[in-house]
């Protein structure tokens, strides 16, 4: 696991790396930058799985590495006085927002997030970032009707009729999504605005009509949850 720390305060770095070893029991490969122009460029150069950064590097704002990158498949924990700008953060899809002064255990909670497989509770993001070309398009999470996993990619079904890859996993992006979203299959997340009826099909096999009318499968680990929620 490759987890990137910016942060521009030496004394800050260290102790964040140490809180950071101190919390993953399996061996990570941390590195370490201290300003925009190199957290971009080391995103470039490595497959990352976590970003730490602060947002305030020695005057330039970290939401331009938080802009450049939200469109990647990794998760951005944010650790900042600025505690301001923690709603705007969630509405770009951070994990979680650490305000400085920071314990152990805040930190450790940040960690439990990235780890954990469930749903997490902010449910703030409002859009998610697509790249295209050489720039970012941001999707209103508004215009999402459901995603479908594609390997290491997800495919963004929108109310327009059109499909946008994206970066992150199902699983990762369960985490971010608002409550109106449901991991329905192993392979779909669906909008729960857009769902019409439940269908029992023979053979034991369950679906969700869509308002469109469409069929999205349902797991069956998902049958009893997702039923009694459409009743």
């Amino acid at each position: 696991m490759k987890i990137l720390i910016i942060e521009d305060e030496a004394r800050i770095a260290k102790r964040i790396e140490r809180m950071t070893r101190d919390f993953f029991d399996k061996e990570v490969h941390i590195l370490l930058c201290d300003s925009v122009e190199n957290g971009l460029a080391t995103i470039e150069e490595h497959s990352i799985d976590l970003v730490l950064l602060d947002l305030n590097l020695n005057g330039e704002d970290g939401f331009d590495i938080l802009k450049t990158v939200v469109a990647r498949s990794f998760q951005t924990i944010i650790i900042s006085a600025y505690t301001d700008k923690a709603i705007t953060a969630f509405n770009y899809g951070v994990l979680d927002f650490v305000p400085k002064p920071f314990d152990e255990n805040r930190l450790s909670q940040a960690f439990s997030r990235f780890t954990s497989p469930e749903k997490q509770a902010n449910g703030d993001m409002q859009f998610l970032a697509v790249k295209k070309a050489k720039t970012i398009k941001l999707i209103s999470v508004k215009d999402i009707r459901y995603i479908k996993g594609a390997g290491i990619y997800t495919e963004l079904y929108l109310s327009d009729g059109h499909i946008e890859l994206h970066d992150k996993t199902l699983e990762s992006l369960e985490k971010l999504l608002p409550s109106s979203f449901q991991r329905i299959h192993k392979s779909y997340i669906l909008c729960w605005h857009e769902a019409d009826k439940f269908v029992v099909e023979t053979g034991g096999k369950y679906n969700i009509l869509l308002k469109n009318g469409e069929l999205l499968p349902v797991g069956r680990s998902k049958y009893k949850e997702i039923r009694h929620r459409m009743i």
